[in-house]
């Protein structure tokens, strides 16, 4: 699987080009600033982009809008971006075009290995990877909140946090410790009080419930 890497700090970059390549992922370039990073999507069309979202010389979101570029050039591009902080934004316009196949994780999710090249993995399979605390933020309300996921259980909150980082009913299931049986009916709970139409395709359910999510800040 052939990756391109852009992150502006040598010793990080040299140390995520160690660890993907550990796990058997070709690093086809890595870079470390904009311009670099817009060539090396045009030209070398890889499997999958990991990407900072502050790259030179702007410093700003320039990776992210690179990324964004090389979507729209070739649409459903695999793109996992990092950030040193939760922008909300930045997860909007990852998810605009509806397509899957993108991530955000915060910088210190590459710390934990294995994490991290789920991450990869998952996003270059046409997946969904959100950094959990993206999701704990869309999902913190006030007090006295009428809103839809006000009337979800404390498990139903737990499921819908797990389902918006992507995980599959067995997975999640796994992950708490439950049936699969209870998660899908856990699920079609959360998907009845939300509103939305009940899928099966993993994708398109993350991607439903992260637009509800945003749409109701």
């Amino acid at each position: 699987m052939r990756v391109v890497l852009a992150e502006d700090l040598f010793l990080l970059r040299d140390g995520l080009v160690r660890l993907l390549e550990a796990h058997g992922f070709e690093i086809a370039a890595a870079v470390e600033s904009g311009p670099e990073l817009g060539r090396a999507l045009a030209e070398l069309d890889p499997d999958v982009a990991v990407v900072d979202v502050r790259l030179p010389p702007t410093h700003t979101d320039e990776g992210l809008q690179c990324a964004l570029e090389a979507r729209r050039r070739r649409p459903g591009l695999p793109v996992l971006v990092l950030s040193q902080h939760v922008e909300q934004l930045y997860a909007r316009e990852l998810l605009a075009d509806g397509s899957g196949a993108v991530g955000y994780l915060l910088k210190d999710r590459v710390f934990d290995a294995g994490q991290f090249v789920d991450a990869v993995r998952r996003v270059a399979a046409g997946g969904t990877a959100m950094d959990p605390q993206v999701i704990q933020q869309l999902l913190t309300r006030g007090p006295g909140d009428e809103r839809p996921l006000a009337r979800l259980t404390p498990r139903e909150r737990e499921v819908l946090e797990e389902m918006a980082q992507g995980r599959s009913n067995a997975a999640i299931a796994g992950k708490l410790v439950v049936t699969e049986r209870a998660v899908a009916k856990h699920t079609a709970n959360i998907f009845a009080k939300l509103g939305l139409e009940v899928s099966e395709d993993d994708n398109r359910r993350v991607l439903a419930v992260l637009a509800h999510l945003d749409q109701g800040r």
